[in-house]
C-alpha cells in the first residue's frame, strides 16, 4: 500500500511537472501575428476574457484559455489596463500579459496652437482619429463642468501645448489636462506679477495676455504691446484693439474689418466700451502671459505694425501719425490707428 502510495505520488509530481513544463512551453512560445505589427485596443471596463477577444480579433493567434488562466496563475487577471497597443511578431503570451497588465500603450500626440480659440480646438479635437469624442455634442458650460472649471466661458482657458495621450482617450481628458495646465501656469506667473497693474484678478490678466497673443506673435515685443495697453488702463484711454473687435463680429468676419465694426458696439468692442472685454479672445501662450504681468516698464501707448511682423511704439499721437504715415499709408498723411 505504502509502495502504491510513493508510485502515486511520484506519477502526480511528474505529471505537475510535465504540465507546469508544457504550459511554459505554450505561454513563452511566440504567438502567431497576421502581420509584422499589430495594433489593438482594449476597452475600458473589459475583463481578461473580453480583452482576449478583441486582441484575437485583431489578428493575433491568442489561445483565449490560455490568456485567463495565465492570468489567474500570476494574480493579475483584474490589472488589465485599456487603451491601444502595438506589438510585433516574436512576442509571447506572457510578454503579451506583462504588456497589457503594465499599461504599456502606445501613445498619440495633439497640438492646440497658440491664439486659437475655444473653436478651434474643439474642431481640432472633433477631426482627431485616435480620440474620443465624448465632448462633440455637449455645450460649452457642459464641457466646463465636467472638467471641473468654475467658470462658464471657456474661452482662453487651456494652455497651447502639445499633448500626448493613448489612443481612444477621452477627449474630455484631454482638455481637463489643457485646463490645469494653464491654471498652473497663470497662478505662478500672477504670484510673481509686477507691482501696481491695473487688473482686479488673474483672470483679467488672461484677458490682457489674450489681447498680446492676438496682437503680436513677436516675443521680443510683447512686453512693449502689454505695456500699450497696460498704459491705456492706467489713463482711462479706450483700448482700442482689433482683434477684440473681430472677436465681438464673430463668424461673420470676413478677413476685412470695416469701420462699420469699428462703431457697431459688442461687448468686444473696445473702440466702444472702455477696460477689457468680458473673456479671453484666444489661448495665450507662456510668452503673452508673462508679458501681460511683466509690461516693459515704457510710458508708450500707441503701436503699428511694420509689415515685418515687428511694431512701432509711440509715445505720442504725433507720433503715432508719422508711424502709421510711414508704415501703412506709404507715407500719405491721415489720421493714426487707434487715436
Amino acid at each position: 500500500m505504502l509502495k502504491r502510495i510513493k508510485i502515486l505520488i511520484v506519477l502526480g509530481l511528474g505529471l505537475i511537472l510535465v504540465s507546469g513544463g508544457v504550459l511554459f512551453w505554450l505561454v513563452s512560445s511566440p504567438l502567431t501575428l497576421h502581420s509584422e505589427l499589430v495594433e489593438f485596443d482594449i476597452t475600458p471596463g473589459n475583463g481578461m476574457r473580453a480583452a482576449a477577444r478583441e486582441i484575437a480579433g485583431a489578428g493575433v493567434a491568442l489561445q483565449p484559455w490560455l490568456f485567463i488562466m495565465l492570468g489567474k496563475i500570476l494574480r493579475v487577471e483584474k490589472s488589465i489596463k485599456a487603451g491601444s497597443y502595438e506589438i510585433e511578431r516574436g512576442i509571447s503570451t506572457l510578454d503579451l500579459m506583462n504588456t497589457v497588465t503594465r499599461g504599456d500603450v502606445t501613445q498619440t500626440e495633439i497640438a492646440f496652437i497658440e491664439g486659437w480659440t475655444f473653436r478651434q480646438m474643439r474642431e481640432r479635437l472633433d477631426a482627431h482619429p485616435d480620440i474620443r469624442h465624448d465632448s462633440k455634442d455637449l455645450s460649452e458650460a457642459e464641457i466646463m463642468r465636467l472638467i471641473g472649471a468654475p467658470k462658464g466661458a471657456a474661452e482662453g482657458l487651456f494652455f497651447p501645448d502639445t499633448y500626448l495621450f493613448a489612443r481612444q482617450s477621452r477627449d474630455l481628458d484631454v482638455l481637463a489636462r489643457a485646463y490645469r495646465n494653464m491654471q498652473r501656469h497663470l497662478s505662478r506667473e500672477w504670484e510673481a506679477r509686477a507691482a501696481g497693474l491695473p487688473y482686479g484678478d488673474a483672470y483679467q490678466a488672461l484677458i490682457m495676455a489674450s489681447i498680446v497673443e492676438k496682437e503680436t506673435g513677436r516675443d521680443q515685443d510683447k512686453p512693449l504691446v502689454a505695456a500699450v495697453f497696460v498704459n491705456r488702463l492706467r489713463q482711462g484711454m479706450l483700448l482700442q484693439t482689433d482683434p477684440s473687435v473681430i472677436y465681438g463680429v464673430g463668424e461673420k468676419f470676413d478677413g476685412n474689418l470695416r469701420k462699420r465694426d469699428l462703431l457697431t458696439d459688442t461687448p468686444y468692442n473696445t473702440y466702444t466700451r472702455a477696460g477689457l472685454p468680458p473673456t479671453p479672445l484666444a489661448m495665450p501662450g507662456l510668452a503673452s502671459l508673462q508679458a501681460a504681468l511683466h509690461p516693459a516698464p515704457s510710458q508708450v501707448l500707441y503701436f503699428v505694425a511694420r509689415g515685418d511682423g515687428s511694431s512701432q511704439f509711440s509715445t505720442t499721437l504725433d507720433e503715432h501719425n508719422q508711424a502709421v504715415n510711414r508704415y501703412q499709408r506709404g507715407g500719405k498723411p491721415g489720421a493714426g490707428i487707434g487715436q
